[in-house]
């Protein structure tokens, strides 16, 4: 069985890639994606469609800069990963660079559930708007 910490080294190695279909197949079809923030990609995204079309929403937006990588080792607890990340993003007239923590559980070697958290909520709000 593939182990919690393998699964989501492969999901950040796809995503700082950009190999969205790897990315894509380590969540589960269930899976529940908790997003930060109250812009237009913030909330319970539920699905691995859902998270897929939220992801796909952020590259559009981002103009296809949105880059996101770890700056810091994964850490462990059970199924559960934190993993300390870094992220960038342009688009005509605005610009994004923040830090956070995403926090993922994995199940039977899927990604199950993640929440994300940011340092700076009203910095990001900015970047993505109300949509």
């Amino acid at each position: 069985m593939t182990t919690p910490l393998a699964v989501v080294t492969t999901y950040f190695e796809a995503l700082e890639s950009g190999d969205f279909a790897t990315v894509a197949a380590q969540f589960a079809d269930d899976v529940v994606w908790h997003q930060p923030g109250d812009n237009r990609f913030s909330g319970v995204h539920r699905g691995s469609e859902a998270v897929g079309a939220m992801i796909a929403g952020m590259m559009e937006v981002s103009e296809g800069t949105f880059s996101l990588k770890r700056n810091a080792p994964l850490m462990l607890n059970g199924d559960i990963v934190a993993a300390p990340v870094h992220w960038t993003a342009k688009r005509s007239g605005a610009e994004m660079d923040g830090v956070g923590v995403d926090v993922m559980r994995v199940v039977d070697g899927a990604v199950v559930e993640v929440w994300l958290y940011t340092a700076d909520p009203a910095e990001e709000d900015a970047f993505w708007g109300r949509g």
